[in-house]
């Protein structure tokens, strides 16, 4: 049976970087050979209700072995990796002992613990890094991997009480799209968490609101030396629109509850040109603030040339969740309990970001969110402590305990 390093990197072998411009689910069909090894996995391990749907949601349901009632709990991680960086042949590679100085991940490429200070605190623990030509899959492959490690301890020592236990692995999570295609009948629990966050000791109920812009420029394409008066250069426009946003509201000027837009991509020439935001703000007014001025500029552009030249798609993803757990805030509680009982100080801040949960709570299920034992996610230093990730496994079995003795 594997461990839990092992179906780690087994995982990072398969690229399952989602497309921000698809209109599939998922967007990425290697998702689905990931699914389907996952699917091979909860199988082998006896779980119950074992399907993957065609949205390439992963189900699995681990029936209780207690008469104590109690509530009926859910585990969620993603599949899908960020394509802000490349995730195709992944090489992860092991440091054992990690000595906590300055990692060269291959020839010229290093993590520097002068531009990453938070590796030297993991001096002395196993990490996984990449070769630095790729992201590593921490987020979220982490999260898979211990909530398989979970399953296979429950599973392996029956003597630990649990009630009713629902696993799903989710496509599409990094463009905020997958999420809304669940099924919940096949995922019929009466709260969840996901694993997808960075330090163990965290529990996360405060999310951005999120929203992205879409915005697309129709120039007019003529020989540069017919151009005056004619020519209306799309990509020159764009780079207009940009400049007009507020530039202290980029993510490099921005921390804490601020909010920001940040353009994740572009591409054109003089006849076309179009670039990706992503928009975010912890709070809602704020954020239709935000959008609105994408609406406005566009406008603006549009008046300016004395035609329609510039369209802005806008939409939303997930909303910040903390409003939810008002009244709930037994489920926070429950996960401190279980990261105290690991000798951890439980810390809960607003996450600058979003997972699963932020929509799956608007849609019934509250679900904040744990960690994993990434960090530097979404780049080339990204690395993972399997000191933590082990760590994490406890805690989440602390959690299922505390459940069952909650329901006493």
């Amino acid at each position: 049976m594997k461990n839990i390093v092992d179906r780690f990197i087994s995982y990072t072998l398969i690229d399952t970087t989602s497309a921000e411009d698809s209109e599939k689910c998922p967007s990425n069909p290697n998702e689905f050979i990931l699914a389907r090894q996952l699917e091979t996995e909860l199988k082998e391990l006896g779980l119950q209700d074992v399907k993957v749907d065609d949205n390439c949601f992963v189900y699995g349901y681990l029936p209780a072995n207690t008469d104590k009632k109690c509530d009926t709990v859910g585990f969620l991680a993603h599949m899908d990796t960020s394509n802000a960086t490349s995730g195709k042949d992944i090489k992860a590679r092991i440091i054992e002992n990690y000595d906590g100085k300055d990692i060269e991940l291959s020839e010229g490429i290093w993590t520097k613990v002068e531009d990453y200070p938070q590796i030297a605190e993991l001096k002395g623990k196993d990490i996984i890094v990449t070769d630095g030509t790729t992201l590593l899959g921490a987020d979220d492959k982490a999260g898979v991997a211990i909530i398989m490690d979970v399953l296979t301890e429950l599973v392996s020592h029956p003597e630990i009480e649990h009630g009713n236990i629902r696993v799903s692995f989710t496509p599409d999570e990094e463009i905020g799209s997958g999420i809304s295609h669940i099924d919940l009948n096949e995922f019929k629990v009466d709260y969840a968490y996901t694993l997808d966050g960075g330090n163990i000791n965290a529990i996360d109920y405060e999310t951005f609101n999120a929203a992205s812009a879409h915005v697309v420029v129709h120039g007019n394409s003529i020989h540069p030396g017919d151009a005056k008066g004619r020519m209306i250069n799309a990509c020159q426009v764009l780079m207009d629109f940009h400049a007009m946003l507020p530039v202290f509201e980029r993510p490099e000027f921005t921390e804490k509850r601020e909010g920001f837009n940040h353009m994740v991509g572009m591409s054109g020439t003089v006849e076309k040109a179009e670039a990706y935001y992503i928009i975010r703000n912890h709070d809602s007014a704020l954020l239709e603030k935000q959008k609105k001025e994408f609406e406005n500029i566009r406008d603006h552009v549009n008046k300016m040339y004395g035609k329609q030249i510039v369209e802005v798609g806008l939409r939303n993803a997930y909303r910040n969740m903390k409003e939810a757990f008002a009244d709930k805030m037994h489920i926070i509680e429950l996960a401190n309990k279980a990261i105290e009982a690991a000798g951890h100080k439980p810390v809960s801040e607003p996450v600058r970001g979003g997972t699963d949960g932020s929509q799956l709570t608007f849609m019934g299920i509250p679900t904040p969110n744990l960690g994993t034992g990434g960090m530097f996610y979404h780049g080339n230093h990204e690395l993972l402590c399997i000191d933590d990730m082990k760590e994490m496994v406890k805690i989440v079995i602390n959690l299922v305990g505390n459940i069952v003795e909650r329901g006493q």
